[in-house]
């Protein structure tokens, strides 16, 4: 931070990173409380010599300066006070004649981080210092193997290997969701430095992961995609093929985020609603659990495992499946806001464009899924995985969505009951006007996918897959070789 720096942050908010003390001629008690929020966060800048009246920034000066700096360093450097050894980057200015002293408390490697007691283990919250509890200490004990990894920079990176385009989508849709955050009107080079996407030369392994340029991710972190597979069934076991889609490989999170969520779509119920500009949004409680739940498992993954994270799409249920535990017991997170992520850095930048809480781990948002379908939401937490399951409700989007709304779609009536049935006969069976449509493409087209039937009748791929396994039991249709090559029979 130089002198520039430091005086447009004067002229600003007080930031999660940045805290003044007026500190004339001696440290203040509350400085050791900043140092250790800092350093089991995502560091930050003690100044010294400046003074907070309401937002408004006052440059009083230190006197004696070096004694004050020795003091302060002597302490953080000789595990005196502290239980790890701190070392700051120190800083000197001059501004009006008056000499303020900056010290950037990195974030440590080693947590939590407190001074003279466990009990004095803090935490930053928005522009405050607050004391841990005891949950929180246990979170930073089982996640500090992992907390600080996406701060760290990836030397194996340039500033070439930002994806130009992840990152005009990202702040494209930070200006349009989050228009008052001030990191929309700073220039590149301070928006990437302060949303710690880069650090000095190189990205951040955060950074990398969530805008890199895919070559770039994969030579520092072998083997990275997120993986979404739809199974047309209850299990592999019962599934024929063993999925009917798999999500091709994107070039980093924030790319994964939104070919994840397009994907989700189709297995929720979708109200179409308009906001006071004409626009349509998406409002579906049922969406926001799901998108929670994803947020929540790129925010929480250790990229760093031999296993991926992944979402599966059987018939009765979604799966959100993540390398790396829940730092604690499910019913304590459950009891409480803890906002320790696993990935800070690409925390906060899911946080930024309000897609994720800004406090706890979203199980509120995940837990409307049960509002809405009456079916519980369940948390599974091992050693070396979580995994946050959604079943369907009874009728479920194969009937609800595959015979009601997509007959809707179609021009067909229900006759009051859902799966009702429309007059369509083949063979002296009655048909849902859906099988029908699905009857007649086949016969138009008998090497039709189940993916272009699924886009054609804007319903999902696992509901074709029930329509055409009622079909075949029917023996209406038949299939003649595999999945790769082979065809439709349409029995007259």
């Amino acid at each position: 931070m130089n002198k520039t720096e430091l005086l447009n942050r004067l002229t600003d908010i007080e930031w999660d990173d940045f805290e003044v003390k007026d500190a004339r001629s001696e440290l203040p008690k509350t400085v050791w409380e900043t140092v250790s929020a800092f350093s089991n966060m995502s560091g930050g800048w003690v100044v010294l010599g400046v003074s907070q009246k309401g937002k408004k920034f006052e440059i009083t000066g230190v006197e004696n300066a070096e004694k004050l700096e020795q003091d302060f360093t002597t302490v953080l450097r000789s595990k005196s006070k502290f239980n790890v050894l701190i070392n700051p980057q120190c800083k000197k200015y001059v501004v009006d004649g008056k000499i303020i002293l900056a010290f950037f408390i990195p974030s440590s490697e080693q947590k939590p981080v407190y001074f003279n007691s466990l009990a004095n283990t803090f935490i930053r919250t928005g522009s405050g210092d607050q004391r841990a509890d005891d949950a929180e200490i246990n979170a930073m004990f089982r996640d500090q193997l992992f907390g600080v990894m996406s701060a760290r920079p990836a030397t194996k990176t340039t500033l070439k290997d930002i994806n130009r385009t992840t990152l005009t989508r990202y702040r494209d849709y930070m200006s349009r969701f989050n228009p008052s955050l001030p990191y929309n009107a700073m220039p590149e080079k301070e928006f990437l430095q302060r949303l710690q996407i880069v650090e000095g030369e190189h990205l951040t392994y955060g950074g990398l992961l969530f805008m890199g340029k895919n070559v770039a991710i994969n030579q520092s972190i072998p083997d990275f995609r997120v993986d979404l597979l739809e199974i047309p069934g209850r299990s592999y076991a019962e599934a024929e093929p063993r999925y009917t889609f798999r999500l091709e490989e994107q070039e980093n999170l924030w790319e994964y985020y939104f070919a994840i969520i397009e994907r989700l779509k189709r297995q929720v119920n979708m109200p179409f609603k308009m906001n006071d500009l004409g626009i349509a949004v998406e409002d579906s409680p049922q969406l926001e659990a799901l998108r929670e739940a994803l947020v929540n498992m790129l925010m929480h993954t250790d990229y760093f495992s031999a296993a991926k994270p992944r979402v599966r799409i059987f018939t009765d249920r979604i799966e959100f499946e993540n390398p790396g535990n829940f730092p604690l017991p499910i019913a304590e997170l459950l009891k409480k806001d803890i906002s320790l992520p696993r990935n800070p850095v690409i925390a906060k930048l899911f946080r930024n464009v309000k897609l994720a809480e800004n406090a706890g781990y979203g199980f509120d948002k995940m837990l409307k899924w049960e509002k809405e379908t009456h079916k519980k939401v369940l948390f599974d937490n091992a050693l070396a995985f979580s995994l946050v399951t959604f079943h369907y409700p009874k009728i479920n989007q194969d009937d609800a969505i595959g015979e009601v709304k997509e007959e809707v779609h179609a021009g067909g009536q229900t006759g009051g009951q859902t799966g009702g049935q429309t007059g369509g006969q083949t063979g002296g069976q009655i048909l849902t006007e859906v099988q029908k449509r699905i009857v007649d493409m086949m016969t138009e087209n008998p090497a039709i996918s189940r993916k272009t039937i699924a886009e054609r009748l804007n319903i999902n791929v696992s509901a074709v897959q029930k329509h055409i396994e009622k079909l075949k039991k029917s023996n209406i249709i038949q299939r003649e070789g595999g999945d790769f090559g082979g065809k439709w029979k349409v029995r007259k």
